[in-house]
Protein backbone atom coordinates (compact mmCIF):
# COMPACT_ATOMS: atom_id res chain seq x y z
CA UNK A 1 0.00 0.00 0.00
CA UNK A 2 1.26 3.49 -0.83
CA UNK A 3 1.17 6.18 1.84
CA UNK A 4 -0.14 8.53 -0.88
CA UNK A 5 -1.41 6.87 -4.04
CA UNK A 6 -0.34 9.13 -6.91
CA UNK A 7 -0.19 6.29 -9.43
CA UNK A 8 -3.95 5.63 -9.36
CA UNK A 9 -4.60 9.35 -9.64
CA UNK A 10 -2.39 9.60 -12.72
CA UNK A 11 -4.03 6.55 -14.29
CA UNK A 12 -7.45 8.20 -13.93
CA UNK A 13 -6.23 11.51 -15.37
CA UNK A 14 -3.63 10.23 -17.83
CA UNK A 15 -5.32 11.28 -21.10
CA UNK A 16 -5.80 14.87 -19.95
CA UNK A 17 -2.44 15.27 -18.23
CA UNK A 18 -0.56 13.71 -21.13
CA UNK A 19 -2.35 15.91 -23.65
CA UNK A 20 -1.72 19.07 -21.65
CA UNK A 21 1.96 18.28 -21.20
CA UNK A 22 2.30 17.44 -24.89
CA UNK A 23 0.75 20.79 -25.75
CA UNK A 24 3.51 22.51 -23.78
CA UNK A 25 6.16 20.42 -25.51
CA UNK A 26 4.64 21.41 -28.85
CA UNK A 27 4.46 25.17 -28.23
CA UNK A 28 7.77 25.25 -26.34
CA UNK A 29 6.92 28.09 -23.94
CA UNK A 30 8.34 26.38 -20.89
CA UNK A 31 8.49 29.56 -18.79
CA UNK A 32 5.38 31.76 -18.49
CA UNK A 33 3.53 29.89 -21.23
CA UNK A 34 -0.24 30.28 -21.67
CA UNK A 35 -0.98 27.53 -19.14
CA UNK A 36 0.37 29.74 -16.37
CA UNK A 37 -2.24 32.48 -16.85
CA UNK A 38 -4.93 29.85 -17.45
CA UNK A 39 -4.18 28.15 -14.14
CA UNK A 40 -4.05 31.44 -12.25
CA UNK A 41 -7.45 32.42 -13.64
CA UNK A 42 -9.01 29.09 -12.66
CA UNK A 43 -7.51 29.05 -9.16
CA UNK A 44 -8.61 32.63 -8.48
CA UNK A 45 -12.13 31.69 -9.56
CA UNK A 46 -12.13 28.62 -7.29
CA UNK A 47 -11.07 30.53 -4.19
CA UNK A 48 -12.94 33.72 -4.94
CA UNK A 49 -9.74 35.72 -4.51
CA UNK A 50 -9.17 38.65 -6.86
CA UNK A 51 -5.62 37.58 -7.67
CA UNK A 52 -3.72 34.30 -7.95
CA UNK A 53 0.01 34.38 -8.74
CA UNK A 54 1.72 31.03 -9.31
CA UNK A 55 5.23 30.59 -7.95
CA UNK A 56 8.00 27.99 -7.89
CA UNK A 57 7.04 26.30 -4.60
CA UNK A 58 5.10 26.69 -1.39
CA UNK A 59 8.28 27.87 0.31
CA UNK A 60 8.80 30.48 -2.40
CA UNK A 61 5.22 31.60 -1.86
CA UNK A 62 5.98 32.37 1.79
CA UNK A 63 9.25 34.12 0.97
CA UNK A 64 7.66 36.26 -1.74
CA UNK A 65 4.75 37.18 0.52
CA UNK A 66 7.13 38.41 3.21
CA UNK A 67 9.23 40.31 0.66
CA UNK A 68 6.12 41.96 -0.78
CA UNK A 69 5.19 43.17 2.70
CA UNK A 70 8.67 44.64 3.15
CA UNK A 71 9.49 42.38 6.10
CA UNK A 72 13.18 41.98 6.83
CA UNK A 73 15.98 42.44 9.31
CA UNK A 74 14.85 43.37 12.82
CA UNK A 75 11.23 42.37 12.20
CA UNK A 76 9.27 39.59 13.86
CA UNK A 77 6.58 37.29 12.47
CA UNK A 78 4.33 35.31 14.81
CA UNK A 79 3.75 31.73 13.75
CA UNK A 80 3.47 28.19 15.10
CA UNK A 81 6.43 25.90 15.89
CA UNK A 82 4.35 22.84 14.98
CA UNK A 83 4.75 22.89 11.23
CA UNK A 84 7.18 22.00 8.46
CA UNK A 85 10.47 23.90 8.55
CA UNK A 86 9.55 25.98 5.48
CA UNK A 87 7.30 28.20 7.60
CA UNK A 88 10.13 29.45 9.81
CA UNK A 89 12.69 29.06 7.05
CA UNK A 90 10.98 31.70 4.93
CA UNK A 91 10.90 34.14 7.84
CA UNK A 92 14.58 33.65 8.63
CA UNK A 93 15.64 33.87 4.98
CA UNK A 94 14.22 37.41 4.67
CA UNK A 95 16.15 38.39 7.80
CA UNK A 96 13.25 38.38 10.25
CA UNK A 97 12.69 36.35 13.42
CA UNK A 98 9.94 33.77 13.94
CA UNK A 99 8.12 34.20 17.25
CA UNK A 100 6.17 31.12 18.28
CA UNK A 101 2.65 30.86 19.66
CA UNK A 102 1.58 27.42 20.84
CA UNK A 103 -1.07 25.20 19.25
CA UNK A 104 -4.47 23.94 20.29
CA UNK A 105 -4.22 20.34 21.41
CA UNK A 106 -7.40 19.29 19.62
CA UNK A 107 -6.64 20.56 16.11
CA UNK A 108 -2.84 21.12 16.26
CA UNK A 109 -3.45 24.54 14.68
CA UNK A 110 -2.12 27.74 16.22
CA UNK A 111 -4.05 28.88 19.30
CA UNK A 112 -5.35 32.43 18.80
CA UNK A 113 -5.41 32.92 22.57
CA UNK A 114 -1.61 32.62 22.57
CA UNK A 115 -0.95 35.19 19.84
CA UNK A 116 -1.65 38.62 21.30
CA UNK A 117 0.84 38.26 24.16
CA UNK A 118 3.55 37.61 21.56
CA UNK A 119 3.00 40.89 19.70
CA UNK A 120 5.72 43.50 20.13
CA UNK A 121 6.80 46.71 18.43
CA UNK A 122 8.85 44.54 16.07
CA UNK A 123 5.93 42.35 14.97
CA UNK A 124 5.14 42.87 11.29
CA UNK A 125 2.84 39.93 10.44
CA UNK A 126 1.04 36.84 11.75
CA UNK A 127 1.52 33.58 9.85
CA UNK A 128 -0.91 30.83 10.93
CA UNK A 129 -0.59 27.38 9.38
CA UNK A 130 -3.71 25.48 8.24
CA UNK A 131 -2.27 22.15 9.35
CA UNK A 132 -3.32 18.72 8.04
CA UNK A 133 -5.92 20.33 5.76
CA UNK A 134 -8.04 22.34 8.22
CA UNK A 135 -8.06 26.15 8.18
CA UNK A 136 -6.91 27.77 11.44
CA UNK A 137 -9.19 30.06 13.49
CA UNK A 138 -8.93 32.88 10.99
CA UNK A 139 -11.70 35.16 12.28
CA UNK A 140 -10.06 35.36 15.69
CA UNK A 141 -6.59 35.73 14.16
CA UNK A 142 -7.73 38.41 11.71
CA UNK A 143 -9.40 40.33 14.55
CA UNK A 144 -6.18 40.33 16.57
CA UNK A 145 -4.24 41.43 13.48
CA UNK A 146 -6.72 44.23 12.77
CA UNK A 147 -6.38 45.59 16.31
CA UNK A 148 -2.63 45.87 15.81
CA UNK A 149 -2.57 46.86 12.14
CA UNK A 150 -0.87 43.64 11.02
CA UNK A 151 -1.26 41.58 7.83
CA UNK A 152 -2.05 37.86 8.06
CA UNK A 153 -0.38 35.29 5.81
CA UNK A 154 -2.16 31.93 5.78
CA UNK A 155 0.35 29.13 5.24
CA UNK A 156 -2.14 26.96 3.36
CA UNK A 157 0.35 24.44 1.98
CA UNK A 158 -1.82 21.58 3.27
CA UNK A 159 -5.31 23.03 3.05
CA UNK A 160 -6.06 23.99 -0.55
CA UNK A 161 -9.67 22.97 -1.16
CA UNK A 162 -10.77 23.33 2.47
CA UNK A 163 -13.41 25.85 3.49
CA UNK A 164 -13.83 28.10 6.52
CA UNK A 165 -17.32 29.47 7.16
CA UNK A 166 -18.10 29.16 3.46
CA UNK A 167 -14.84 30.73 2.26
CA UNK A 168 -11.99 28.86 0.63
CA UNK A 169 -8.64 28.46 2.27
CA UNK A 170 -6.25 31.00 0.67
CA UNK A 171 -9.01 33.63 0.64
CA UNK A 172 -9.51 34.16 4.36
CA UNK A 173 -6.74 36.68 5.14
CA UNK A 174 -4.46 39.32 3.64
CA UNK A 175 -2.43 36.68 1.80
CA UNK A 176 -2.91 32.97 1.19
CA UNK A 177 0.12 30.87 0.26
CA UNK A 178 -0.18 27.27 -0.90
CA UNK A 179 1.95 24.46 -2.27
CA UNK A 180 1.52 22.09 -5.21
CA UNK A 181 4.15 19.63 -4.00
CA UNK A 182 3.07 16.20 -5.34
CA UNK A 183 1.71 14.94 -2.01
CA UNK A 184 -0.56 17.95 -1.39
CA UNK A 185 -4.34 17.81 -1.94
CA UNK A 186 -3.75 19.54 -5.30
CA UNK A 187 -0.25 18.67 -6.47
CA UNK A 188 1.94 18.85 -9.54
CA UNK A 189 4.79 16.55 -10.58
CA UNK A 190 7.57 18.60 -9.06
CA UNK A 191 7.61 21.83 -7.09
CA UNK A 192 5.00 24.55 -7.46
CA UNK A 193 2.88 26.93 -5.43
CA UNK A 194 0.62 29.95 -5.54
CA UNK A 195 -0.16 33.19 -3.77
CA UNK A 196 -3.65 34.66 -3.37
CA UNK A 197 -4.77 38.14 -2.36
CA UNK A 198 -7.49 40.72 -2.88
CA UNK A 199 -4.94 43.55 -2.67
CA UNK A 200 -3.95 44.87 -6.11
CA UNK A 201 -0.64 46.34 -4.92
CA UNK A 202 0.41 43.09 -3.23
CA UNK A 203 -0.49 41.08 -6.33
CA UNK A 204 1.67 43.36 -8.47
CA UNK A 205 4.52 42.97 -6.00
CA UNK A 206 4.17 39.17 -6.15
CA UNK A 207 4.36 39.21 -9.95
CA UNK A 208 7.43 41.43 -9.99
CA UNK A 209 9.29 39.62 -7.19
CA UNK A 210 8.81 36.17 -8.79
CA UNK A 211 10.54 37.44 -11.97
CA UNK A 212 13.65 38.93 -10.36
CA UNK A 213 11.89 42.15 -9.41
CA UNK A 214 11.08 43.14 -12.99
CA UNK A 215 8.18 45.46 -13.73
CA UNK A 216 9.00 44.92 -17.39
CA UNK A 217 11.77 43.07 -19.20
CA UNK A 218 15.16 44.18 -17.87
CA UNK A 219 13.65 46.91 -15.71
CA UNK A 220 14.24 45.78 -12.12
CA UNK A 221 12.16 47.99 -9.83
CA UNK A 222 12.60 45.86 -6.70
CA UNK A 223 14.74 43.02 -5.41
CA UNK A 224 13.27 39.72 -6.51
CA UNK A 225 13.89 36.02 -6.95
CA UNK A 226 13.65 33.40 -9.67
CA UNK A 227 10.30 32.23 -8.39
CA UNK A 228 8.14 31.31 -11.38
CA UNK A 229 6.15 28.09 -11.60
CA UNK A 230 7.09 26.46 -14.88
CA UNK A 231 4.56 25.87 -17.62
CA UNK A 232 4.75 22.06 -17.53
CA UNK A 233 3.81 21.99 -13.84
CA UNK A 234 0.93 24.38 -14.48
CA UNK A 235 -0.28 22.01 -17.21
CA UNK A 236 -0.25 19.12 -14.72
CA UNK A 237 -2.32 21.06 -12.19
CA UNK A 238 -4.78 22.10 -14.90
CA UNK A 239 -5.26 18.41 -15.68
CA UNK A 240 -5.78 17.56 -12.03
CA UNK A 241 -8.34 20.32 -11.58
CA UNK A 242 -10.72 18.36 -13.81
CA UNK A 243 -11.63 16.05 -10.94
CA UNK A 244 -10.46 18.11 -7.96
CA UNK A 245 -14.00 18.66 -6.67
CA UNK A 246 -14.48 14.88 -6.57
CA UNK A 247 -11.13 14.42 -4.81
CA UNK A 248 -12.06 16.95 -2.13
CA UNK A 249 -15.29 15.08 -1.42
CA UNK A 250 -13.43 11.78 -1.31
CA UNK A 251 -10.90 13.12 1.16
CA UNK A 252 -13.68 14.40 3.41
CA UNK A 253 -15.56 11.09 3.14
CA UNK A 254 -12.47 9.01 3.88
CA UNK A 255 -11.53 11.23 6.80
CA UNK A 256 -14.99 10.87 8.31
CA UNK A 257 -14.89 7.11 7.66
CA UNK A 258 -11.50 6.75 9.36
CA UNK A 259 -12.93 8.47 12.44
CA UNK A 260 -16.07 6.29 12.42
CA UNK A 261 -14.07 3.06 12.09
CA UNK A 262 -11.61 4.05 14.82
CA UNK A 263 -14.38 5.04 17.20
CA UNK A 264 -16.43 1.93 16.45
CA UNK A 265 -13.41 -0.24 17.22
CA UNK A 266 -12.80 1.62 20.47
CA UNK A 267 -9.13 2.11 19.67
CA UNK A 268 -7.02 3.98 22.26
CA UNK A 269 -6.07 6.85 19.97
CA UNK A 270 -6.91 10.55 19.98
CA UNK A 271 -8.61 11.92 16.88
CA UNK A 272 -8.00 15.48 15.76
CA UNK A 273 -11.01 17.77 16.02
CA UNK A 274 -12.57 19.61 13.09
CA UNK A 275 -14.18 22.81 14.27
CA UNK A 276 -17.76 23.83 13.41
CA UNK A 277 -18.35 25.80 10.20
CA UNK A 278 -15.26 24.40 8.52
CA UNK A 279 -14.03 21.17 6.98
CA UNK A 280 -10.73 19.37 6.44
CA UNK A 281 -9.23 18.01 3.21
CA UNK A 282 -6.88 15.73 5.17
CA UNK A 283 -3.57 16.38 3.47
CA UNK A 284 -2.52 13.90 6.13
CA UNK A 285 -4.90 11.81 8.19
CA UNK A 286 -3.21 12.28 11.54
CA UNK A 287 -4.04 10.73 14.89
CA UNK A 288 -2.30 10.75 18.27
CA UNK A 289 -1.03 7.49 19.74
CA UNK A 290 1.06 6.46 22.70
CA UNK A 291 4.11 4.23 22.14
CA UNK A 292 4.28 5.58 18.59
CA UNK A 293 7.49 3.87 17.56
CA UNK A 294 6.14 0.44 18.52
CA UNK A 295 2.85 1.10 16.73
CA UNK A 296 4.67 2.27 13.60
CA UNK A 297 6.89 -0.80 13.65
CA UNK A 298 3.89 -3.10 13.91
CA UNK A 299 2.13 -1.34 11.06
CA UNK A 300 5.24 -1.47 8.91
CA UNK A 301 5.47 -5.23 9.51
CA UNK A 302 1.86 -5.48 8.31
CA UNK A 303 2.67 -3.55 5.12
CA UNK A 304 1.04 -0.30 6.25
CA UNK A 305 3.19 2.84 5.77
CA UNK A 306 2.96 5.71 8.24
CA UNK A 307 4.63 9.09 8.70
CA UNK A 308 5.13 11.63 11.46
CA UNK A 309 4.18 15.25 10.80
CA UNK A 310 6.20 16.40 12.76
CA UNK A 311 8.65 14.65 15.11
CA UNK A 312 10.20 17.88 16.44
CA UNK A 313 8.66 21.33 16.81
CA UNK A 314 10.72 24.03 15.13
CA UNK A 315 12.13 25.46 18.35
CA UNK A 316 13.72 22.03 18.95
CA UNK A 317 15.29 21.89 15.47
CA UNK A 318 19.05 22.62 15.47
CA UNK A 319 18.77 25.34 12.83
CA UNK A 320 16.13 27.28 14.80
CA UNK A 321 16.74 26.29 18.42
CA UNK A 322 18.57 29.49 19.26
CA UNK A 323 15.59 31.65 18.34
CA UNK A 324 13.33 30.56 21.18
CA UNK A 325 13.27 29.10 24.68
CA UNK A 326 13.20 25.27 24.36
CA UNK A 327 10.56 24.94 27.07
CA UNK A 328 7.96 27.18 25.44
CA UNK A 329 4.95 25.84 23.53
CA UNK A 330 4.27 22.69 25.59
CA UNK A 331 1.31 21.63 23.44
CA UNK A 332 3.57 21.55 20.38
CA UNK A 333 6.14 19.48 22.25
CA UNK A 334 3.48 17.03 23.43
CA UNK A 335 1.95 16.68 19.96
CA UNK A 336 5.33 15.98 18.37
CA UNK A 337 5.68 12.89 20.56
CA UNK A 338 2.30 11.41 19.64
CA UNK A 339 1.16 12.38 16.14
CA UNK A 340 1.14 9.69 13.45
CA UNK A 341 -0.26 9.91 9.95
CA UNK A 342 -2.05 7.02 8.23
CA UNK A 343 -2.30 6.40 4.46
CA UNK A 344 -4.62 8.90 2.79
CA UNK A 345 -5.39 9.82 -0.79
CA UNK A 346 -8.54 10.39 -2.82
CA UNK A 347 -8.14 7.06 -4.61
CA UNK A 348 -7.92 5.02 -1.41
CA UNK A 349 -10.55 2.26 -1.41
CA UNK A 350 -12.79 1.33 1.49
CA UNK A 351 -11.12 -2.09 1.51
CA UNK A 352 -7.68 -0.49 1.88
CA UNK A 353 -8.95 1.69 4.69
CA UNK A 354 -10.33 -1.36 6.48
CA UNK A 355 -6.95 -3.06 6.01
CA UNK A 356 -5.28 -0.11 7.73
CA UNK A 357 -7.76 -0.22 10.60
CA UNK A 358 -7.36 -3.95 11.10
CA UNK A 359 -3.58 -3.57 11.27
CA UNK A 360 -3.89 -0.58 13.60
CA UNK A 361 -6.19 -2.54 15.89
CA UNK A 362 -3.65 -5.38 16.09
CA UNK A 363 -0.81 -2.93 16.68
CA UNK A 364 -2.67 -1.35 19.59
CA UNK A 365 -3.85 -4.57 21.20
Amino acid sequence: MDFIDLKSQYKALKPSIDARMQAVLDHGQYIMGPEVADLETQLAALTGARHCVTVASGTEALIISLMALGIGRGDEVITTPFTFAATAEAIVLVGAKPVYADIQSGSCNIDPDQIEAKISAATKAIMPVSLYGQVADMDEINAIAARHGLPVIEDAAQSFGATYKGRWSCNVSTIGATSFFPSKPLGCYGDGGALFTNDDALAQAFREIRTHGQSQRYLHTRVGVGGRMDTLQCAVVLGKLERFAWEIQQRKRLGARYAKLIQAAGLPVELLSVAPERDCVWAQYTIKVKNREAVQAALKAAGIPTAVHYPRPLHHQPAYAGLCCPDCCPQSIAASKQVMSLPMSADMTDAQQEQVLAALQRALS
